[in-house]
């Protein structure tokens, strides 16, 4: 939200010792955060304001003239206008003429875009400087050629000065809890507050301060509309008020135009910019409807079946039952809350205007502007909440503002409402001492009084604390950490001193069947590994590509076209991520992520936790020891026996080559705990490493986190005192079998003997039959209760090899 200093300025007077710094620093402390300060316009130089005095054709273009411009209010002894003061500027507007006030370009003045102006000769005509449009003094968009500024514009003085444009523009992220902020009259409700002062004596009895005063004259007796209300559709409230005779040709005036321009919206027309200012500047959105079109009464209703609407924008939508809709005879002319339709919108031949101002439920409202692709200032105030009494503030002001700006007559307001449905906000208990207890400090009873009531809270005093009743535009505060929070946040969080913790610590019982997340973490850590947290919504076209056989979970109100799926992997968070870093210059990636996925089993739905990790890059830092050379299959796998190790029992762990349809076919493998799959590991299938335009083929791997850090329970195990013997055998096996085959069927025949196994050779070439390779393993033997002897060594060889013969092939290298 932006909000410039000016307007604020208007609400609330600051304190002398504040300058904007010093408001962002209060405002941010307070749970406003500023993100930024800029001006309210570029920077341009030598700028002034001037008055048409005549304006002639150009002798040599019919569609230039030569004007004579004054910029001085001085007059001679005989009170004839001073010659110095008329200058002669050819200019080429279509609006520029005899009696206007603009804006005038000095020689030398120095515009936006580093334009500097000098005298010129245009068509063999003198120009002594330029008339400037809005575009030229990056003001917004021309409105008909060059700036129209008001008849009493003092000559002369700088444009800068006259506009205020040195004014200060505070950017605003307000949170989703607090949409009574997002507006000048919130914030400025707030700031009030923290500078222990009030709001300035016409906000509070007419609800606003407005410049110039305006003339609002309005007939008791004109037209009404019908208003009606569907019970339990979501709108309790319904206004609105029928202007007659209005000019929306007009151009509304300067000072508005401003004002929107500095808020960031654009002005369009005077009914249009109206109800945008009454927005900025209350909270309270409008919609104006072209009366002409409107066909009947307006109704708040649900949206039938099969019901479509145009929008503002020229699409056509089919609504949803769930969908409040504002209606009249014809069927729906507005989607509540979100956008107008077409069929009622305001236009340049507009006459006559219904105004209408509601309050709807924020959940009705929640939601359905991101389910049909839109994102509106409208509905961004609707679903976070509005002031459920404002309606009638902010009609009467709009009211004010469009008989002065574009004429006609207004009528009454009708009101339709719905008193059950209305909020009915209940009291909240506050205790000193959970006060003291959650701040952490001693307040005196008085200074929290003080705090509350300052926020527009009625406080009334009991035997432990107080008892609270929220104002109509604070419908955040519903139980007492609300208002533990307000009364520490308006005193100023940074002025809590730091204490000792109170609360009694109660050590966690460790389950000894599981590994402690925290030595997950180190381990990953010490690998190199970065934790990440990613979405639980994931691009729906990179899942697909990942997982084209997995049915996804649609999310019925995404947040935007990209989060429209649950994850069914923690795969997509993680290698938009690394994507992420790789535009950045971060070349060697190692991210890990522990995290729930979200599976669809028919009608059924299951979380799981998983543990994923993506490895991209080159396998070392950069050293001048070694050559970089990329991460492989073997580096990730490696990371990852040391993770199956953690719970002692890493033999249970198996890998075997893999089908995934994401991954390198001949690079990839599952990953088995006692023949029962619990991951994957394996390089990214090439044909996505080009479709995701990534430099490098990422190693991925994901674990089913419970089912892979149960711990073996430790028990005693007695070490040998008799010496280990070592045998080394070789043989050839066909290519395909794995070393976890081999490992198993040793350990089946060796028994408790065998203490470790190892390859230590691995060959496949010349004296090696094709489809077969060469392995050497390492076999330590020991006993517990004797010293073995080379025959029992000898034996246990004998039967190990003659098993690999029978059930591997296994052929005995001489």
């Amino acid at each position: 939200m932006k909000l410039p200093l000016s307007w604020l300025r208007e609400f609330v007077q600051l304190p002398a010792d504040w300058n904007v710094r010093e408001l962002a620093a209060r405002l941010t402390q307070a749970g406003f955060e500023v993100e930024a300060i800029t001006p309210a316009a570029e920077g341009f130089t030598g700028v002034v304001v001037a008055r048409i005095i005549s304006a002639e054709p150009h002798p040599q273009a019919s569609k230039l003239q030569v004007c004579r411009v004054r910029v001085s209010d001085d007059s001679g002894a005989d009170g004839a206008p001073a010659a110095a003061a008329d200058l002669q500027i050819v200019c080429g507007a279509p609006n520029a003429r005899p009696g206007l006030v603009s804006a005038l370009a000095i020689v030398g003045a120095r515009l936006p875009g580093d334009k500097t102006i000098g005298a010129a000769q245009l068509r063999g005509v003198q120009s002594q400087g330029m008339l400037c449009s809005s575009r030229e003094l990056a003001l917004g968009e021309d409105i008909d050629g060059i700036l129209e500024l008001p008849d009493e514009a003092p000559l002369g003085i700088d444009l800068r000065r006259y506009l205020d444009l040195d004014d200060s523009v505070l950017e605003l992220n307000i949170t989703a809890n607090r949409g009574d902020a997002m507006s000048v009259l919130g914030i400025a409700r707030e700031v009030a507050t923290l500078a222990d002062t009030s709001l300035k004596g016409s906000v509070v009895t007419t609800g606003t301060l407005l410049t110039p005063t305006l003339r609002a004259p309005s007939n008791p007796d004109g037209e009404k509309i019908t208003l009606r209300l569907e019970p339990r559709a979501g709108a309790a409230r319904l206004l609105a008020r029928v202007v007659r005779g209005v000019d929306n040709t007009r151009v509304s005036p300067l000072w508005l135009r401003e004002r929107l321009r500095r808020a960031g919206l654009r002005a369009i027309s005077p009914v249009v910019d109206v109800t945008n200012y009454v927005m900025l500047e209350l909270g309270q959105p409008l919609h104006a409807y072209d009366m002409a079109r409107v066909h009947g009464g307006l109704a708040a209703r649900r949206a039938r079946a099969g019901e479509r609407m145009q929008l503002l924008d020229g699409r056509e939508i089919e609504l949803d039952t769930d969908v409040l809709v504002i209606a009249d005879e014809g069927g729906a002319v507005g989607l509540a809350g979100v956008m107008g339709g077409a069929s009622s919108a305001i236009n340049a031949s507009t006459t006559d205007v219904v105004l209408e101002a509601a309050w709807f439920k924020p959940e009705i409202v929640a939601g359905r502007a991101r389910r049909f692709g839109l994102q509106t200032d409208a509905a961004q105030r609707f679903e976070r909440g509005v002031d459920w009494r404002g309606q009638e503030r902010a009609l009467a002001l709009a009211k004010r503002l469009m008989l002065d700006i574009a004429g006609g007559t207004a009528g009454p307001v009708v009101t339709s409402e719905l008193p059950d449905e209305l909020p009915r906000p209940a009291g909240v208990s506050l205790r000193y001492k959970q006060l003291e207890r959650l701040l952490g400090i001693s307040l005196a009873p008085s200074h929290v009084e003080q705090r509350l009531k300052c926020l527009g809270l009625e406080v009334t005093s009991n035997s432990g604390g107080w008892s609270v009743q929220p104002p109509s535009w604070r419908f955040d505060i519903a139980i007492e950490a609300d208002l533990i929070e307000e009364v520490g946040r308006i005193g100023g969080l940074d002025m809590i001193e730091e204490r000792a913790s109170q609360l009694p610590i109660e050590p966690r019982v460790l389950n000894s069947g599981e590994v402690e997340e925290r030595v997950v973490l180190r381990t990953l850590n010490g690998r190199g590994y970065q934790e990440v947290i990613t979405f639980g919504f994931v691009d729906p076209a990179l899942q697909q590509q990942l997982f084209a056989d997995q049915p996804s979970i649609e999310v019925l109100n995404p947040i935007s076209a990209e989060l429209a799926v649950m994850r069914s992997s923690l795969w997509p968070g993680l290698i938009n991520a690394a994507r992420t870093n790789l535009q950045r210059q971060q070349t060697r990636l190692r991210l890990f992520e522990i995290a729930h996925r979200f599976l669809r089993d028919g009608d059924q739905y299951r979380e799981q936790k998983m543990l994923a990790g993506i490895a991209l890059g080159s396998r070392y830092p950069e050293q001048w020891g070694a050559k970089a050379t990329p991460v492989d299959f073997f580096d990730v796998k490696d990371d990852l026996q040391v993770l199956l190790a953690l719970g002692g029992s890493a033999a249970e762990f198996s890998f075997e080559p893999s089908s995934l349809n994401c991954l390198h076919p001949g690079r990839s493998a599952r990953v088995l705990r006692g023949g029962t799959a619990v991951g994957h590991i394996g390089e990214l299938h090439p044909n996505l490493v080009r479709s995701l335009d990534l430099t490098y083929a990422p190693l991925l791997f994901e674990l089913d986190y419970l089912d892979t850090f149960r711990a073996k329970l430790a028990q005693f195990r007695e070490v040998s005192r008799y010496p280990q013997i070592r045998r080394d055998i070789s043989f050839t096996v066909p290519e395909h079998v794995a070393f976890a085959s081999l490992r198993e069927r040793v350990s089946l025949v060796a028994g408790d003997l065998l203490q470790q196994i190892s390859a230590f050779d691995l060959y496949q070439g010349k004296g090696v039959e094709i489809g077969r390779k060469s392995v050497a393993l390492g076999l330590i033997l020991q006993d517990l209760s004797r010293t073995l002897t080379d025959q029992d060594a000898d034996r246990v060889v004998h039967a190990v090899l003659g098993d690999l013969q029978s059930k591997l092939d296994a052929r005995i290298r001489e």
